[in-house]
């Protein structure tokens, strides 16, 4: 009973000191100064992003250019577009490098309540096309509430897992606020509709929940308890824009597809045209066939079906290299936090950049079904890129201020 008695005391003063710890920290005043760039900041997570922003920027432009031209009678719209996007993005990024991510720590609950304000908001506005409820409109320029979800989710997760460090694996403190989170988060964006966000949101509080603490046991039972909530949404009838999009998933290249599955799995079957025509080395930059109006809107989530036909196996997989180097890189900054709270909010958002990069890959391959999921800096779209690179400023952050407190 003693050892027993001594463990929990010895678990009580470290989480007292980590309190205090963060607390002096949160007070701790920032050096605005951009000569502190180099020094706290991690050099090698800066310059593979920006050599994806590039080579996703190039490739972008590359894959648009037709559909820009054909749409809007203007072959550099959406190059023009993206680059303004990335600019603020850029400026965005460092300027939140210099912010202390230890702030974020007291308005998660806030963060959190605006994103539900954002989901509320976009049920009430008018429909988008295909009758979805999903933007928020601010003139030319849109936001999706989902953008903001994703990371208010990761953000809260990280705050009361570092919190409650000690007590993660109880239902009360580990379990029940997670399920809480997620499926008040899930239920408004099923009114949007929007699946693909779901199952992200999904993954990510999965993840969040397991680096914080909670065993295996009550992440395998909320996914018996999650499967029976599916089945009941099915039987319901809750679930058919969901089975409309799973219409023709694995059936792209079969022969005897009547014409309505034809036309369900168009996009699909160009993509898979596009990523085996391409070959080993690529048709070449530019040189891409399916983009001239074959393969739908080749900018936006169907974009790496254009770089592997034009950059061939070879190409893509140094892509993917990067990416990977990209998320190894973003691990070991979180680890590198002299806190929990930053070792949480470092994987959290470095696991949404990697996670989103594996669905994409599998929807366009069609090992899942055709659900929206973008492909982080190479995607059009000016929410999804600034939103990213909003979340690479709070790793650089991490980074920034571990570094500092090291030397």
């Amino acid at each position: 009973m003693s050892t027993i008695e001594n463990t929990s005391r010895r678990r009580v003063q470290d989480y007292e000191r980590e309190k205090k710890a963060s607390s002096k920290r949160g007070r701790r005043k920032i050096n605005f100064s951009l000569l502190n760039i180099g020094k706290g900041i991690d050099v090698p997570f800066v310059l593979l992003m920006l050599v994806l922003l590039a080579i996703g920027i190039t490739m972008m432009f590359s894959a648009s250019y037709p559909v820009a031209y054909y749409e809007r009678g203007d072959s550099y719209y959406y190059l023009k577009r993206q680059l303004i996007f990335a600019l603020i993005g850029l400026v965005i990024m460092f300027a939140v490098s210099f912010v202390d991510y230890h702030y974020y720590h007291r308005f998660a609950a806030i963060i959190l309540g605006v994103s539900y304000f954002a989901l509320l908001l976009v049920l009430v506005l008018p429909s988008q096309e295909g009758g979805v409820h999903r933007w928020i409109g601010f003139g030319m320029f849109g936001i999706q509430a989902s953008e903001i979800s994703k990371f208010a989710i990761i953000l809260f997760m990280a705050h009361w897992g570092s919190r409650y460090y000690d007590r993660m694996d109880t239902l009360k403190y580990g379990v029940l606020p997670g399920a809480a989170v997620f499926l008040s988060t899930a239920i408004l964006l099923l009114f949007e509709p929007h699946y693909s966000c779901i199952v992200i949101i999904g993954i990510l509080t999965v993840v969040m929940m397991y680096v914080s603490g909670i065993k295996v046991k009550w992440l395998a039972i909320g996914a018996a308890v999650l499967a029976v909530l599916i089945l009941l949404l099915w039987v319901t009838g809750m679930l058919t824009y969901a089975m409309e999009r799973m219409d023709g998933w694995g059936q792209a290249l079969s022969e005897d597809l009547d014409r309505d599955m034809w036309n369900s799995t168009w996009q699909t079957r160009n993509s898979l045209y596009a990523i085996g025509s391409g070959g080993l080395f690529g048709l070449g930059l530019g040189q891409s066939r399916q983009k001239y109006l074959y393969l739908p809107e080749p900018q936006n989530d169907f974009i790496f079906a254009i770089v592997c036909e034009e950059l061939g196996l070879v190409g893509a997989v140094i892509i993917l290299l990067i990416f990977a180097l990209l998320v190894w890189r973003g691990v070991v900054i979180a680890l590198r936090a002299r806190d929990r709270f930053g070792k949480l909010l470092g994987i959290g958002l470095i696991s949404h950049i990697g996670l989103q990069v594996i669905l994409n890959i599998l929807v366009i391959t069609d090992w899942l079904p055709n659900t929206g999921i973008s492909l982080p800096f190479f995607s059009y779209g000016g929410s999804s890129l600034l939103t990213l690179m909003f979340e690479m400023g709070v790793i650089l952050s991490v980074s920034r201020t571990s570094n500092i407190e090291k030397s």
